[in-house]
């Protein structure tokens, strides 16, 4: 309490002490004060620590005033005391209290504030603090302790000095009796009988069958996990004519496996995930087969789980109207314990059925039956996998218990939309002319050979091959070996591609700083040591470990691309997003250096106009490249058909893109192009003037007339001139 005060007024209470003692030490008069207050002065009161006013003041003269204790265990203190430990308010202060069952290292459980606080379970069994009957048997549980009896023991509450306690009483089973109106064997035959004519249950909807079906099931389970309690230990094996049955055994303190088995089905697990926690009792495994229950849930939905919608996308696969077919008999697992939801150790097991052989559109699926919250249910894949299947068995491995069974599904072939199709081709296809000439352009020009054409050559170069790959072995899934090497081969072409972005971003970005100090060779010096190592070794090392740690995950299916399994695809993705995010980082300081750091010079400055330019270009070239691949990651939703227009449009587009503003909007580079087109057309000419000039002296050697023509300069005796003097009237235009 006195740290609090002393936080809130330091000066005031290094002020007010040394007063009070001088005061004191004279034998100065002091105030009258009211209960749980001091005094100051001689007319000033204070609250005692653990005290407030009721008027808020920390010091005050009026008789009347009240102090009142702080609870510093309620509200707004709220005084923390750690875990496993309570904080409890007495007048004046507070304490804090280990948790019933808790006790301090030390012994004690009272301390006064968090860091003090070493709480701990009380092992009640172990040091005799415990309560238990010598004839029960102690199991500590955290934070208190529990009374058991042995097996075959009974329990009896028996007064004892005052108070009641739990006896354990010794009862001997000679021989095991059923008990008394029902046994196992008739709860089969019932149950046989029930689904062999279910009358009245077959003009039910079908929704109402499901319901019926899920409190049959629940309902068999748990009279089968109570009447298994009475049973002795060993195998129990029942079967009824219409082919339920029941395969059971009983054991105290089971280790290793156990395997139960139905005519169609058999199942294997561990024994500990079938001891209940802190119950010494036997315990017990059951398998029921009830094949009847088929006609109930003839009609049941089927629901994937999220990693098997990801498998059917990946073949580009639906899901048909169709109803499910059971292939195999319904089976129940049940175990002494109830927590089966999230099982340490998988649980296997074997179906037999008739056999089948799946058609191209026909897939077989490990289910179990689902509850749901209306009372009825569906069939769902969550938790199971197959692990194994043939013509006539399935083998199948799930994390939990219920009822499960194997089922084949119709689906489709999710047919591609040939519009995409079309845009993809022509798109990729005037990318690749684009870029051939955009690649031969940042080659021969000479007049625009700087480092920033050489990153954009190898940008170009980069995605020239990629594209090409794309577009003439994206398909090629039927050699397992050569698709991972596309895939393989595709993932670095595109990192690279975004690599030689990110050095083009960062080479801005050091030109717009660099031109503050004029100093424009660094950087080129600069780029030219880290461009290559950086562009070509940062993808290869990207793809290396990645081929490293998942090498099965090249490779789809339907597309020699990365697979969606495991997050896989953020090999590729993660680092785009984050080349994207340090582009666009350096593309904003560059703006500002651009806009605030260089306003004194001259704007006719062309380094300046240049930067500016590449700038606008690059942040440009950023958002193309760049906001293609998440408008590819955002295709989901009711939106998805739209963003896969948007991604295979831009995306197809990259390469006519980077011609338009790279070359096309380059007047350096359209003067280039002027000259080629003007000595291309020139060197069209020369021939035709060599035929026209070749015909004239033939047709002048006939007539022995002088040479009235012009030559080429290849041609001519004149070296310095190039021609023969003209003469008009020769060529008929004088």
């Amino acid at each position: 309490m006195k740290g609090r005060y002393f936080a809130f007024h330091p000066g005031l209470c290094v002020l007010l002490i040394p007063l009070g003692a001088i005061a004191h030490k004279n034998g100065a008069p002091c105030a009258r004060c009211p209960r749980n207050a001091h005094c100051t002065n001689a007319s000033s009161c204070r609250c005692d620590p653990g005290f407030t006013s009721l008027s808020g003041k920390v010091i005050f003269s009026t008789s009347s005033e009240v102090c009142t204790d702080i609870n510093e265990c309620g509200p707004p203190l709220y005084m923390s005391c750690g875990s496993l430990a309570h904080c409890h308010n007495v007048e004046g202060s507070y304490y804090c209290e280990c948790a019933p069952g808790h006790e301090l290292l030390s012994g004690g459980t009272k301390f006064q504030s968090e860091k003090e606080n070493t709480c701990q379970d009380v092992d009640e069994c172990s040091s005799g603090k415990h309560q238990c009957h010598n004839t029960t048997h102690c199991i500590n549980v955290k934070g208190s302790y529990k009374c058991y009896c042995h097996h075959d023991w009974v329990a009896r509450s028996r007064p004892l000095h005052g108070l009641n306690f739990t006896i354990c009483e010794d009862v001997p089973f000679p021989s095991w009796t059923s008990p008394s109106g029902v046994n196992s064997q008739d709860l089969m035959q019932e149950i046989d009988e029930l689904l062999e004519i279910p009358g009245d249950l077959e003009t039910l909807a079908p929704s109402e069958q499901h319901c019926v079906a899920t409190h049959l099931l629940v309902g068999l389970e748990d009279v089968l996990r109570v009447l298994s309690k009475l049973l002795p230990n060993g195998p129990l094996t029942t079967h009824a004519p219409a082919g339920t049955g029941l395969s059971l055994t009983v054991q105290d303190q089971g280790i290793g496996d156990v395997t139960l088995g139905q005519s169609q089905a058999k199942m294997q697990l561990k024994w500990d995930v079938a001891q209940e926690s802190n119950d010494l009792g036997p315990s017990v495994v059951g398998l029921v087969s009830t094949p009847g229950t088929a006609k109930l849930l003839a009609e049941a939905p089927l629901v994937l789980d999220l990693q098997q919608q990801a498998v059917l996308r990946e073949h580009k696969e639906l899901l048909g109207e169709v109803s499910p077919v059971l292939l195999s008999d319904v089976v129940s697992a049940f175990v002494s314990n109830k927590d089966t939801q999230n099982l340490g150790s998988p649980v296997t097991f074997i179906f037999s059925h008739h056999s089948v052989t799946p058609g191209p559109t026909q897939k077989v699926f490990c289910v179990f039956w689902e509850h749901s919250q209306d009372g009825g249910g569906h069939w769902s894949t969550t938790g199971c996998r197959m692990a194994a299947t043939g013509d006539a068995s399935t083998t199948c491995e799930c994390s939990h218990l219920s009822s499960f069974a194997v089922l084949m599904a119709h689906g489709h072939i999710q047919q591609e939309d040939p519009v995409l199709a079309v845009i993809t081709y022509v798109g990729l296809g005037l990318s690749l002319l684009c870029l051939l000439l955009a690649a031969l352009t940042f080659l021969l020009c000479k007049a625009i050979q700087n480092t920033s054409t050489s990153l954009h050559l190898q940008l170009s170069i980069c995605l020239f091959l990629a594209h090409l790959l794309f577009l003439t072995a994206i398909d090629q899934t039927k050699i397992k070996l050569l698709c991972t090497i596309i895939a393989g081969a595709l993932h670095y072409l595109y990192l690279a591609s975004f690599t030689w972005m990110l050095l083009d971003g960062l080479h801005l970005f050091l030109t717009a700083r660099n031109l503050m100090v004029v100093n424009y060779s660094s950087v080129s010096r600069f780029m030219k040591r880290l461009m290559f190592p950086v562009g070509y070794g940062v993808p290869a090392l990207i793809v290396a470990i990645s081929a490293a740690s998942r090498p099965s995950l090249y490779g789809t299916p339907t597309r020699c691309w990365l697979h969606t399994d495991k997050g896989f695809v953020w090999t590729f993705l993660g680092p785009v997003c984050t080349i994207f995010s340090i582009n666009l980082a350096f593309f904003l300081m560059t703006f500002w250096i651009v806009k605030n750091k260089l306003s004194s010079l001259n704007r006719d400055v062309s380094t300046l106009q240049n930067t500016r330019m590449l700038t606008l270009k690059a942040t440009a070239q950023l958002l193309i490249l760049g906001c293609t691949w998440c408008l590819g990651v955002l295709q989901v939703g009711p939106a998805a058909r739209v963003m896969a227009y948007l991604f295979t449009i831009i995306n197809s587009l990259q390469g006519a893109f980077i011609f338009l503003v790279y070359c096309l909007l380059s007047q350096q580079v359209r003067e280039q192009y002027g000259k080629w087109f003007r000595g291309v057309r020139k060197a069209k000419a020369e021939p035709e003037n060599y035929t026209l000039s070749s015909g004239a002296v033939s047709d002048a050697s006939k007539h022995s007339a002088a040479p009235d023509f012009c030559l080429p300069s290849s041609l001519s005796k004149y070296p310095k001139s190039g021609t023969y003097p003209c003469h008009q009237p020769l060529l008929g235009i004088g």
